[in-house]
């Protein structure tokens, strides 16, 4: 049996949408794309000792993996880009998504068996990296086990939420919290 993380950059507003690029989720006018990228070496060192250190798989909402897709197969030389284009993807999606990059394997149908068939097999970890739409999907179904948040010093306004209405109510243990140099906040939360 394995445990599912999701692994998140949110404003301190709790927006999750487009932290990297401005283009990278327009959807419903969100024009702030691009927020977390003053921040990125100080935190992007810290995510990789924090989370991406030790073997995972990676389940994704169709629309992050396209754009991991698009980049992470042409890293060359890098030890994360190794072990994320060496993971096996899970890629949750309703239509027929283009799998190209290695390992990847779609998921569909029943997203709460599917999902919980993923977590009853032996593996690593399996990361939810991005996918905001996916994530409330998970928080409706109870299937997160840990949090991995890095909080911003930014406030957007407006945007996708990383808690939505559908959440239920928990509780968690804080299993760990850590400053980067640049003032974004990591902490790491799980079930009880």
């Amino acid at each position: 049996m394995r445990e599912l993380a999701i692994l998140t950059f949110q404003t301190l507003d709790g927006v999750v949408q487009a932290p990297a690029m401005p283009d990278e989720d327009r959807s419903g006018g969100f024009s702030e794309g691009g927020w977390a990228a003053p921040f990125w070496a100080d935190v992007m060192a810290q995510v990789g000792r924090e989370a991406m250190s030790e073997p995972y798989d990676i389940l994704f909402g169709r629309k992050t993996y396209d754009a991991f897709a698009a980049h992470w197969p042409n890293v060359k030389n890098d030890p994360a880009a190794d072990m994320m284009n060496a993971a096996r993807k899970y890629v949750v999606s309703r239509g027929s998504p283009d799998l190209a990059w290695n390992n990847s394997v779609l998921v569909s149908g029943d997203l709460q068996a599917e999902i919980t068939a993923l977590k009853e097999q032996d593996g690593p970890l399996l990361q939810v990296h991005g996918s905001a739409n996916l994530i409330q999907t998970l928080l409706q179904y109870d299937l997160i086990d840990e949090y991995r948040l890095w909080t911003f010093p930014v406030i957007v306004g407006s945007g996708k939420r990383l808690i939505e209405e559908r959440a239920k109510p928990k509780t968690l243990a804080l299993k760990k919290a850590e400053t980067s140099s640049n003032g974004v906040a990591m902490a790491i939360y799980r079930r009880p």
